[in-house]
């Protein structure tokens, strides 16, 4: 169990050891003293190295013994082999936290890992925290704290500002610092966890998400090592109106395979990852570029409430690009108002009014039409976000008064609204329109992508709180791998619906059910070895009379017996068979990070080729079950496209609900559940599970009969 001190004094300590000195600014040991000389830092540093007395001009200690005070934070760059010793003295010292440069830990091999996990005991004995090993370090622009080695600080420092960096890779987390700064934005603070022995991103993020500075996080992870601490730090940053912004590596093959090398852990799934992260607030990126555009617009803390956007251009093939880009993120752009359109032609008879707002280039001659066009935009069209493309006008020096004296009035008009300004020029110039409160992108669609991130996390808020999960019960499983029947019957007590069956061990059983339920009926074999009954002809469809019920029976078995004879047959199911719904596929898998995840989509052969499916983790409840289920590309099917009639996604949003639920609570010996198909029937009368197949750990693997 995580020890609960706070992080502080590893980001905004009042005094800090570096142990291990150096008086050369390009070693680890004296990299950080310089930066922090340079920067002014607020604190007291303390060097600690046996061989000099002095380093960079401060006195130097021979030991840790021998400090005069107890450091709030110390700073370790000495060879792995004395590192306990060093955790150890500072231990004795009372230092409660350390950033641990040293490498050579879990990143190496088992040894490593080994000495890794002594090293927290070590550390947990004397209530410490650790950041690392195999860290870059944090730094603190604020109070000029840098405790990092890295030498993106040899460029420039970076400028403070209310944008926070949590990286698990030090080097990928500097450059990311240095493109915040080179893009001119402010990042206080960046905080590196490498091995993350002890102190992980998620304690990164949830201290950025309680931190008054910061109002943006960035973050990038290779691997989740402490799912439930992520998730609540998401949670309390999504609380604390905080976008947090995710780029996951190991997406690829490759790329999970350097990941596990590089910090000593597995990858999940990607696609979970992505899915329960959105779920809990995070902004899924792919590239760091995009991670900078967004940051940059949130860093404003304008989040309006309407996930919409208005396109004013003095260009109409710029309308286009815009709203194609618009189209593919599926950014809504409604046209105006009738009548709002009606006033803008004829103030402007050649202009477009519809959205995009073409007001010609007539507007750099009149730049009031551009006030006139933004404001109906803002004030008629209600969008979320006016993006004004201007290009090299607006770079100008000569148009820039102009420009600024009939747009800056709508800043203050409209402070919950986004407007943004494309346009190309000289910095200085493009600054007065940021300085007074309008964005400025180079790139129309990267206006687009970044204004789209901005305002579903504006209306994401307005949605109140998310749902609380209903608490799920212990659930027993069975010894050994149930068959069908065995699991529909553990899925009905968690109140998930089968068509009207009977397991049954002879032909006359068979007809008798068959009889009791009415024709038609659906016959397959029993048998937990047999996954896939199709593909060995032990499934037999719209069998309607006594005598092909007996048939059916022989048939099934003797299918069993040929293609799968050795699995163990346990009998013959006899189904209802239904009609007149749709087909659906729910299921749930246990991701090795999150759980038990659930998965949602249509039936039949093109869901996996399609991949049009959604997912969550469980357990949750019918309302977001049915976000779930409404979220799907193919949702309008289920919604009664082209005439038919309406599914009853009530009764399948029950019936997931409750597969999450019962998932939660099974446990680990839980591996998978396939309920497949699911008939989703005509609205109001229900759904229900045709198949079911519950996977165990533990068990043997079963044949698939193909």
């Amino acid at each position: 169990m995580k020890l609960l001190q706070h992080i502080d004094g590893l980001i905004a300590p009042r005094s800090v050891a570096v142990i291990g000195a150096s008086d050369d600014a390009t070693r680890i040991g004296g990299r950080p003293i310089a930066a922090m000389l340079r920067a002014g830092y607020e604190g007291r540093i303390l060097p600690v190295n046996p061989k000099r007395e002095t380093v960079m001009g401060l006195p130097c200690f021979a030991s840790i013994d021998d400090l005069p005070e107890t450091p709030d934070a110390a700073l370790i760059a000495v060879p792995a082999k004395l590192v306990p010793e060093t955790i150890e003295a500072l231990g004795r010292k009372g230092c409660k936290a350390v950033t641990l440069f040293s490498a050579g830990f879990a990143e190496v091999g088992e040894e490593g890992q080994a000495a890794q996990r002594e090293l927290v005991a070590l550390a947990r004995s004397h209530g410490m925290r650790i950041l690392g090993p195999n860290t870059l370090g944090v730094y603190n622009v604020d109070i000029g704290y840098y405790g990092t080695f890295s030498s993106s600080l040899d460029t420039g420092l970076p400028r403070p500002g209310n944008i926070g960096i949590a990286s698990q890779s030090g080097a990928f987390g500097a450059h990311l610092g240095a493109l915040a700064r080179d893009r001119g934005l402010g990042c206080s603070v960046l905080i590196t966890t490498g091995n993350e022995a002890d102190i992980t991103v998620a304690d990164a993020i949830r201290w950025m998400a309680e931190s008054e500075g910061t109002d943006v996080i960035c973050t990038y992870m290779e691997a989740i090592n402490d799912a439930p601490a992520l998730l609540a730090a998401l949670d309390a940053a999504r609380a604390a109106g905080k976008p947090v912004l995710a780029l996951k590596s190991g997406r690829s093959a490759v790329g999970a395979r350097a990941a596990a090398s590089h910090t000593a852990s597995l990858t999940g799934d990607a696609v979970v990852a992505d899915a329960v992260l959105s779920d809990h607030g995070a902004i899924i990126l792919r590239d760091p570029e995009t991670m900078m555009d967004i940051a940059y617009a949130a860093s404003k803390k304008v989040f309006p409430a309407r996930h919409s956007l208005g396109v004013v251009t003095v260009s109409g093939g710029a309308g286009i690009v815009a709203s194609d880009e618009a189209e593919r993120v599926g950014l809504p752009m409604p046209a105006m108002p009738e009548k709002a359109q009606a006033a803008l032609k004829a103030a402007l008879p050649y202009a477009s009014p519809v959205n995009p707002l073409d007001c010609t280039a007539q507007a750099l001659n009149d730049p009031s039409l551009l006030e006139l066009f933004t404001r109906s935009g803002l004030a008629d069209g209600d969008y979320g976000a006016m993006l004004c493309f201007l290009t090299y006008v607006a770079g100008s020096p000569a148009m820039a008064d102009v420009i600024l004296e009939a747009m800056a009035p709508l800043r203050a008009a409209f402070p919950d609204r986004i407007i943004a300004f494309c346009a190309l020029g000289e910095r200085d110039v493009l600054q007065r329109y940021d300085d007074a409160g309008i964005l400025v992108f180079s790139d129309p669609c990267r206006a687009v992508r970044a204004l789209d991130a901005i305002l579903r996390f504006g209306a994401g808020r307005q949605n109140g709180k998310a749902a609380i999960p209903p608490v799920p019960k212990p659930v027993v499983l069975p010894d050994g791998t149930p068959d069908e029947a065995q699991a529909k019957t553990l899925l009905a007590e968690a109140g998930i619906t089968a068509a009207p069956e009977r397991a049954v061990q002879s032909a006359g059983d068979a007809v008798a059910a068959a009889e009791a339920f009415g024709y038609p009926v659906v016959m397959k074999i029993l048998s937990p070895d047999v996954l896939h009954k199709s593909d060995i002809g032990a499934v037999k469809l719209n069998i309607g009379t006594a005598d092909a019920v007996h048939a059916a029976y022989a048939d099934i078995l003797s299918a069993a017996a040929t293609h799968v004879p050795d699995a163990r047959v346990t009998g013959v199911l006899v189904a209802k068979q239904l009609s007149g719904g749709i087909e659906c596929l729910m299921g749930i898998n246990r991701d090795p990070t999150f759980g038990p995840v659930a998965v949602f989509g249509l039936g039949g052969v093109f869901v996996e080729i399609l991949n049009d499916v959604a997912l969550r983790a469980c357990p949750f409840g019918p309302e977001t079950a049915r976000e779930m289920i409404l979220s799907i590309r193919s949702a309008a099917i289920l919604q009664g496209a082209r005439g038919q009639a309406s599914a009853d996604i009530d009764a399948l949003a029950q019936m997931l609900s409750r597969l999450s639920v019962f998932a939660a609570g099974a446990g680990e010996r839980l591996v998978s559940i396939d309920l497949n198909p699911v008939l989703a029937m005509p609205q109001g009368q229900g759904a229900y599970a045709l198949d079911a197949v519950i996977e165990l750990d533990g068990q043997e693997a079963a044949p698939h009969g193909d």
